[in-house]
């Protein structure tokens, strides 16, 4: 038997028996983690009112074995509110959608239990506290995030130079299979001609240039909308559920 203390961000929760739940975290030090929380369905559990998705939380654990993942379900024995994100979130239709699609994407790229994801949780915190401040528009912090996350995981697009044989840009065509912009000697089939607007706000984005992502106008900012959505369906093999119901300006 082994007590465990980590830092996290609560993705997500099941519903377990009559008053319990699981409770999915992506924590500091051991990456994505399933835990049982005992009695947090009680109408009176302080306990279980910390543990909602959103939220930074402290977290203690307790498992069976030598290991956080490994036999069975470690149990949630404590929690104590870092920071309380999903306040300033869950009251606003377009920050909801926005932050909900960035806990799926975090959760996506987090798949091996156990595997510490330092750079995937700490996009995901900053993220949240962008988002819950309302210092962007919902939709720009979550392509953010997105380009970010997938960037931090081995696929970051080229916005400049061409992803295939590297010639300096800037570069017309875009293709999510080559990884981002293309010359023309290199242009494959299903290749689009994005605005170079639409292609400076995804670089300004994934940089965090956000005085030119902040002013780029609406119709650029649904075209990058598209680009990533697409770079990220490519890679992840299937699209996020959540990313259908993000506004967009």
């Amino acid at each position: 038997m082994s007590l465990f203390r980590d830092d996290g961000i609560v993705l997500r929760t099941q519903k377990l028996g009559e008053a319990d739940r699981i409770i999915t975290l992506l924590t500091r030090g051991h990456g994505r983690v399933r835990a049982v929380a005992r009695g947090v369905r009680r109408t009176k559990s302080k306990f279980g009112a910390r543990l909602e998705p959103f939220s930074h939380v402290d977290v203690q654990f307790f498992a069976r074995g030598s290991d956080l993942v490994g036999r069975g379900l470690p149990l949630c024995t404590q929690s104590e509110t870092i920071a309380a994100y999903g306040g300033g979130i869950v009251t606003d239709y377009a920050r909801y959608t926005a932050g909900t699609a960035m806990l799926e994407t975090a959760e996506r790229f987090t798949e091996n239990e156990g595997e510490p994801s330092v750079q995937q949780y700490l996009l995901l915190v900053g993220a949240l506290r962008t988002l819950a401040r309302g210092e962007h528009a919902p939709h720009l912090v979550l392509d953010a995030f997105l380009l970010r996350s997938l960037a931090v995981n081995g696929y970051a697009p080229s916005f400049e130079d061409c992803a295939r044989c590297g010639i300096h840009g800037p570069n017309r065509f875009f293709s999510v299979g080559q990884g981002g912009v293309v010359c023309a000697d290199c242009r494959v089939p299903g290749s689009v001609v994005p605005s170079a607007e639409a292609i400076g706000l995804l670089s300004a984005l994934l940089t965090g240039d956000w005085d030119t992502a902040d002013a780029c106008e609406p119709r650029h900012v649904r075209e990058g909308s598209g680009l990533v959505s697409a770079y990220l369906h490519w890679h992840l093999e299937r699209g996020l559920r959540s990313l259908r119901y993000v506004e967009k300006s």
